[in-house]
């Protein structure tokens, strides 16, 4: 068993913390407070980037996330210590949250100028989301949908931290399953490549049907990118 760093245990009991919170506090609507809205809605706030990163949907979202940032994690901060980590590691969540609403707006305006193109005016549009009915115009369901986006989860920072792995040791081995043997330079990429195109089209292959597919692309784009810049770096002389 690995020994578990401090820094992973804090953000692991933190990630607890905030999940038991949304649980057992019913005066005031935590889940809604502290979850990453849509860019336009009326209870987006830009702490939420953050705070966003500690919400989870439920346990086994929770359990997974936080099993990875132990597994993940650990190599990486004894690698880079613990003031790199925290970079790391929220830069890769804010990033996979910024590039997931990025793609969210761009699908929200061209659905919003279809819309307005059929003689709709914005505020009329608007106003529709913020009443609770089903839409049968298809564009209309889909800005709506988009509008009322809520992003959650630690995945888009451990997807980073995947990238981060895969990038130092590619020749490293993980056991799915904890029994079947892989090598990282072959699965993680694998996995991304899986979300990006579940993303473009819709259609789940590795992550369920309800998964933030760019978030996932998006952390661990930032996640590697950061990851080329610290590695090509690590013995310069200054």
């Amino acid at each position: 068993m690995i020994k578990i760093q401090e820094t992973i245990k804090h953000l692991i009991i933190v990630n607890v913390l905030f999940f038991a919170a949304t649980a057992l506090i019913q005066k005031f609507d935590l889940f809604e407070l502290f979850t990453l809205h849509y860019f336009d809605h009326p209870k987006f706030r830009y702490w939420q980037f953050v705070t966003g990163i500690f919400m989870h949907a439920g346990i086994g979202h929770l359990f997974f996330n936080m099993l990875g940032l132990y597994f993940f994690g650990t190599p990486m901060i004894q690698l880079w210590g613990e003031k790199k980590f925290l970079f790391f590691y929220f830069s890769a969540g804010i990033g996979a949250s910024l590039i997931f609403l990025l793609e969210r707006k761009l699908e929200f305006n061209n659905t919003l100028s279809s819309l307005m193109n059929m003689g709709a005016s914005k505020e009329e549009i608007y106003s529709l989301f913020n009443e609770t009915k089903i839409y049968k115009d298809t564009a209309l369901q889909t800005a709506n949908s988009i509008y009322g986006t809520r992003l959650l989860g630690a995945s888009g920072a451990i997807f980073g931290l995947l990238a981060a792995y895969a990038w130092y040791f590619p020749n490293a081995k993980i056991y799915l399953y904890f029994f079947i043997p892989v090598t990282v330079k072959y699965f993680i990429p694998i996995i991304i490549i899986a979300d990006l195109i579940s993303g473009l089209t819709g259609q789940p292959i590795l992550s369920p049907v309800n998964t933030a597919y760019f978030a996932h692309v998006g952390g661990a784009l930032i996640g590697l990118i950061i990851a080329i810049v610290w590695k090509k770096n690590q013995h310069r002389i200054y």
